[in-house]
């Protein structure tokens, strides 16, 4: 997986503590806070309980990764309906120092609970965040992971006909961004852009039927709807869902040795039942 260094602050805290410490170890003028602090948006992963009252927050964010805090009052009733897996949310983070958990102040920017009322967009909903929250190391960003799951969690929050051929897509767009990326331009054995049919299972490429040959049976089957091409039926996003399972699994062996989470095997299970 593709990694990025920790963004460092703008002025080491270290240097900022000896530099304004002052003769005879004085404290510090009034405007050193000694804290770290941002603010982002980002859709929320996960919530789980901390202490009587408060929750640690799990958020994928548009600048800063997956990061975690602590929501003072989480856990309340007021709070229930903005700290929803899937909510859009503006946040403000307030560390002591950079690599400790901090906390989070939060306020709704957009709600997806339309996922409520449609039992296989919540399954979707469900199985973006679990991916998120199982691929993504923390505090690495991913802008253009970002800009691809935004749109994903608005669509599936509407129940809108047709998420799953994004979701699909999103799928795609992951694996890239965790440099398994498919390469479904040409067929790698011919060189040919036409009658592309499947996609090998040890490359990520696309074979055409021609090149596959006696290799076909070997050979993962590649949907037309992720050529752009047709209406996609419930078995061709099977298909499609198969295929970059197959590459997340790899990913995940090589990774984590963890199995893919349940969110997207009950997905997967729910969309077969469709056919």
């Amino acid at each position: 997986m593709k990694t990025a260094s920790r963004t460092e602050p703008a002025f080491p805290f270290y240097l900022a503590s000896n530099i304004l410490r002052g003769p005879g170890g004085a404290k510090p003028p009034a405007f050193f806070t000694g804290t770290m602090d941002w603010q982002d948006s980002g859709t929320i992963l996960s919530i789980r309980l901390h202490g009587e009252s408060s929750a640690i927050v799990e958020v994928f964010t548009a600048t800063h990764g997956r990061h975690l805090g602590v929501v003072r009052g989480g856990a309340s009733r007021k709070m229930a309906a903005t700290l929803m897996p899937g909510s859009h949310v503006a946040l403000s983070w307030r560390a002591r120092l950079e690599d400790h958990l901090g906390s989070f102040t939060v306020e709704p920017l957009a709600s997806r609970a339309g996922a409520l009322s449609d039992r296989l967009a919540l399954m979707g909903l469900n199985s973006v965040c679990a991916l998120l929250s199982f691929v993504l190391a923390e505090r690495e960003p991913h802008p253009r992971l970002y800009a691809a799951t935004e749109p994903l969690f608005t669509v599936i929050g509407q129940a809108a006909e047709g998420w799953v051929v994004d979701y699909l897509i999103w799928e795609t767009a992951l694996l890239d961004d965790l440099g398994f990326g498919l390469d479904l331009s040409r067929c790698a054995v011919t060189g040919t852009r036409d009658d592309l049919a499947f996609v090998s299972p040890r490359t990520g490429r696309a074979v055409s039927r021609k090149g596959a040959g006696d290799w076909a049976p070997k050979l993962l089957p590649l949907p037309l709807c992720l050529l752009g091409q047709g209406p996609a039926t419930w078995a061709e996003i099977g298909q499609g869902l198969t295929l970059t399972g197959h590459f997340l699994t790899r990913f995940a062996e090589e990774h984590s040795r963890k199995a893919l989470p349940e969110a997207r095997r009950r997905l997967i299970e729910a969309i077969a039942r469709q056919g």
